[in-house]
């Protein structure tokens, strides 16, 4: 039986399409932004004494990359042709071990037991079936292995990633509003839901940590965060370029509290789900 939800987007075509070009072009940005959560990540794999790894929704490849550094084998798997590309390209420029998958974790034909921990740098909370996802991923952990997820908490503790939908939407009225529980940044913020899914996905001792994280990235590249990545992001080429300046300048006054000694500095309100695959 399906545990596929209806009327959601097609996340192959958006990471396949605008939304994969806009963070090859942001990588450096995003990998800024997320280092402390790259080395959270390579700190539980260490504490945990993992050796074989699989991190989840890789993107371009940075938290396999610096795992890879500590641990036997890594291997990042991602949907989106342009991140992978990517992210091959930057382990051969760094003679990095990592290696990379490119395809749905949902459905990929993973080795059972393959690996004793997977990982999670926000690259899970678009599966269209995450309970089919999680049992596949399960499938692919030995007994005894583990889980560790970087997800965001509630739209409401992260206000930062809905400043510019919020501050535009007098201009933009059709634009999307990124809610709790939606496929999409916050579709696990709600603890009891994905602990209940994690738990039919076979895994067990499913635990929730909040952990707040110190994001930032450089004021340069501000532009390119706000016309690029988000809700704004995906409609911004599309607009007519008066428009486009008017969005531009108000962005820039939503984001000004943020702004401190030449860098965009917020909190990541994130959960770490932690779980455990029985022996």
């Amino acid at each position: 039986m399906s545990h596929m939800p209806t009327n959601i987007p097609d996340q192959s075509q958006i990471w396949n399409g605008p939304a994969g070009r806009a963070w090859v072009e942001a990588q450096s940005v995003l990998d800024d932004m997320f280092s402390g959560i790259a080395e959270y990540l390579t700190a539980q794999t260490r504490a945990l004494g993992a050796r074989q790894v699989l991190d989840v929704g890789c993107g371009a490849g940075a938290t396999t990359m610096q795992i890879a550094n500590v641990t036997e084998r890594c291997v990042g798997v991602d949907v989106s042709e342009p991140l992978i590309t990517l992210a091959q390209q930057r382990a051969v420029l760094a003679d990095s071990p990592a290696r990379f998958i490119l395809d749905d974790a949902q459905v990929h034909d993973f080795e059972n037991g393959a690996y004793d921990l997977i990982v999670s740098r926000f690259g899970v909370m678009f599966f269209n079936d995450p309970v089919a996802a999680f049992e596949n991923l399960r499938r692919a952990t030995r007994p005894g292995g583990a889980l560790r997820l970087v997800v965001w908490r509630s739209a409401t503790e992260n206000a930062f990633l809905t400043t510019a939908e919020r501050a535009v939407e007098h201009m933009l009225p059709d634009l999307s509003r990124r809610k709790d529980g939606a496929v999409g940044p916050f579709a696990f913020a709600e603890p009891g839901a994905i602990s209940r899914m994690l738990e039919r996905a076979c895994w067990s001792r499913v635990r929730f940590e909040p952990v707040d994280f110190t994001a930032s990235f450089v004021l340069e590249a501000l532009e390119l965060y706000m016309t690029r990545l988000g809700a704004v992001g995906l409609v911004y080429a599309e607009l007519e370029p008066r428009l486009q300046a008017a969005l531009v300048e108000c962005l820039r006054q939503a984001y000004a509290p943020y702004t401190i000694d030449g860098r965009i500095r917020f909190t990541a309100a994130c959960w770490v789900i932690c779980a455990d695959a029985e022996a």
